[in-house]
C-alpha cells in the first residue's frame, strides 16, 4: 500500500481526514506560530475555538492569559493579541495561554478531534517533516487554516514544505491540487510572504514586529508539537540530520 500525503485547507475540511490520517494544522500567520512560541517558552497553551470557550476555560484553568482576536480585533477582556512577539516579553509563565483565533484556533481545535494531530509553523516545519518522513503514518493531511475563505499563500508555502519533504520520503501526493501546490512552493523562500494579504494587514495594523519575527525564525525549534486534551505540547525533539534550516 502506497503512503499517501494530501493538502487541505480551512477547519471544516478537517472532517474528511478524520480517521486514519495524521493531521498537520498550520496557521502560519499566526495561531500556530503563537502557540508553539509559548510552549517552547514553557508556558501552558489552549487553543479555544470561541469566544465563549475561551472564557470559560480561563474561568476553569484560574489565573490564566487569554490571548487572541475574532476577526482581526482583540476581544474585551483579553490580556493580549494572538502575537508570538507581544507573549515573548512577558515574564508571566506560570499562566496557562487560552488562545482564541479567526480561523487557525478553530482548525487547531478540529484536528484535535482526529487520530492525530500535530501543529506546524516556519519555526518548524523541517522537524514535522522530519519525524513523518519515518513513515509511521501511511496518510498524512496537512491543512491550513486560511482567513476570509482564502488559503493564504504563507499557509500553502508552510503545506508544501512538509509534502515535498514527504514526497521525497516515498509518499505519493493524494489529488491533483496537492501535486500542484508542492510544485508551486517548493524552492520558494519564506521571506516571499512579506507581499501577501496577510503580511500587508500586520503592516496595516501595526503590527509588523510579528511579521518580523515570523521570518526571521524559520526551523530554529528542532521539535514536534502534539494536541493532547485540547493542550498543545512538546511531544519530541528531533535528533536527525534532516532537520535542516531552509
Amino acid at each position: 500500500m502506497v503512503n499517501r500525503v494530501v493538502i487541505d485547507c480551512f477547519p471544516e475540511s478537517v472532517e474528511r481526514y478524520r480517521k486514519g490520517y495524521a493531521v498537520v494544522a498550520i496557521d502560519v500567520i499566526r495561531a500556530t506560530t503563537t502557540a508553539i512560541t509559548a510552549v517552547c517558552t514553557g508556558r501552558k497553551c489552549f487553543p479555544v475555538p470561541t469566544l465563549e470557550s475561551a472564557f470559560q476555560l480561563a474561568g476553569k484553568l484560574g489565573n490564566a492569559l487569554l490571548a487572541g482576536e475574532v476577526g482581526g480585533n482583540v476581544p474585551e477582556g483579553f490580556d493580549l493579541n494572538n502575537s508570538p512577539v507581544q507573549l515573548l516579553v512577558r515574564g508571566d509563565l506560570c499562566r496557562p495561554l487560552v488562545l482564541l483565533s479567526s480561523s487557525g484556533t478553530k482548525l487547531i481545535h478540529a484536528a484535535g478531534r482526529c487520530d492525530m494531530t500535530y501543529l506546524a509553523c516556519f519555526r518548524n516545519h523541517a522537524a514535522v517533516s522530519s519525524y513523518l518522513m519515518s513513515g509511521m503514518y501511511r496518510r498524512v493531511a496537512v491543512i491550513g487554516a486560511g482567513s476570509r475563505q482564502e488559503f493564504r499563500e504563507e499557509d500553502q508555502m508552510c503545506c508544501a514544505w512538509i509534502a515535498e519533504s514527504l514526497r521525497q520520503a516515498g509518499y505519493q501526493p493524494e489529488d491533483p491540487r496537492t501535486l500542484a501546490i508542492i510544485e508551486r512552493w517548493t524552492g520558494v523562500p519564506p521571506a516571499a510572504c512579506a507581499d501577501f494579504k496577510s503580511a500587508e494587514y500586520l503592516k496595516n495594523s501595526g503590527q509588523i514586529e510579528d511579521l518580523r519575527f515570523i521570518l526571521e525564525k524559520i526551523n530554529d525549534v528542532n521539535a514536534v508539537f502534539t494536541l493532547e486534551d485540547n493542550e498543545v505540547k512538546r511531544h519530541t525533539v528531533i535528533t536527525t540530520q534532516r532537520a535542516l534550516k531552509r
